[in-house]
């Protein structure tokens, strides 16, 4: 089971506040294409897609590049902001053998419930020597996460829940071939990444108790009336060649 199934309550709070802007997005950019050559005629896998807002900015990067979106939350396909959609899991994929230059994966490795059979799946679909992109928050590694600032129990549910680096070369079978640190602009603002908080929307938020959400909401609202700038989270890029 994954660690949030996404109901259509879930999905629409993702789609309201999960979407990144042009800055964030910018970034990635530039750290994908640091170890990916997008070219005509390439495929790339968008896995665990949710709304599809990655198929949707791969499309407008690359013109030319095939991109297949799979997404197992029929919740999060009825929301699609770029389509088709295709319903699937990680260790059951809708694609060909051998068919696909790339896999991407955004904040969705902690739903994979099992990873070696995962890999397995992934590794049949990749054309010999492509990579598989992982966009995540791993254990031991939170420091440039803001929730993990103002809600620190997110930090036990972080290492606890989620699959570490460690164990996710051991699952692909192969050691990582970068680990590379992308800083984002998540909001303009702490004071607009306030107001729009949606709990349900953050899978670390759902795995703490009610009294730490609390507890964490007043500590966020009062740096965020003192504070000013943009909202910079620190999220890793994990790169195999499996």
């Amino acid at each position: 089971m994954a660690l949030i199934a996404y109901d259509r309550a879930d999905a629409a709070a993702f789609q309201a506040t999960r979407h990144l802007g042009g800055d964030a997005l910018a970034a990635w950019r530039d750290a994908i294409t640091r170890h990916l050559d997008p070219r005509p005629g390439m495929r790339l896998l968008d896995l665990g897609c949710g709304t599809g807002s990655w198929t949707a900015a791969f499309r407008a990067w690359w013109p030319g590049t095939g991109v297949v979106a799979v997404e197992p939350s029929a919740a999060m396909r009825e929301r699609a902001v770029a389509g088709p959609i295709l319903a699937g899991h990680a260790a059951d994929l809708p694609v060909a053998d051998a068919s696909v230059d790339a896999v991407w994966l955004s904040t969705v490795i902690h739903h994979v419930a099992d990873l070696p059979a995962a890999a397995r799946e992934i590794r049949r679909v990749l054309r010999p020597g492509a990579p598989v992109l992982i966009r995540s928050v791993f254990p031991g590694r939170h420091e440039g996460i803001t929730l993990c600032r103002f809600w620190p129990e997110t930090i036990t549910a972080l290492n606890t829940a989620y699959p570490s680096v460690a164990a996710i070369e051991e699952a692909f079978g192969c050691p990582a071939a970068a680990l590379e640190p992308v800083p984002q602009v998540s909001a303009p603002s702490l004071a607009e990444a306030a107001a729009g908080l949606r709990r349900e929307a953050h899978t670390l938020l759902r795995l703490i108790s009610d009294e730490a959400w609390a507890a964490g909401l007043e500590r966020l609202h009062a740096a965020a009336a003192q504070e000013t700038g943009p909202q910079v989270d620190t999220l890793d890029l994990l790169v195999l060649r499996p």
